[in-house]
């Protein structure tokens, strides 16, 4: 999942630098998204690894 934030914060940065508006905030908000469901599920997995240890 990290894979694909890195993909779309190349493309955003790609296309801010090309002058692409509207494709520069489309992939900033898709990276945006999954940033944030992998952080959720970072936590999820960290909580559950140490709840299983104790």
């Amino acid at each position: 999942m990290l894979r694909w934030v890195l993909t779309f914060v190349v493309i955003a940065l790609i296309a801010g630098v090309l002058g692409f508006g509207g494709i520069a905030g489309a992939a900033a908000g898709m990276a945006k998204i999954v940033f944030y469901i992998f952080i959720v599920l970072f936590i999820i997995s960290f909580i559950m690894n140490f709840v299983r240890k104790v």
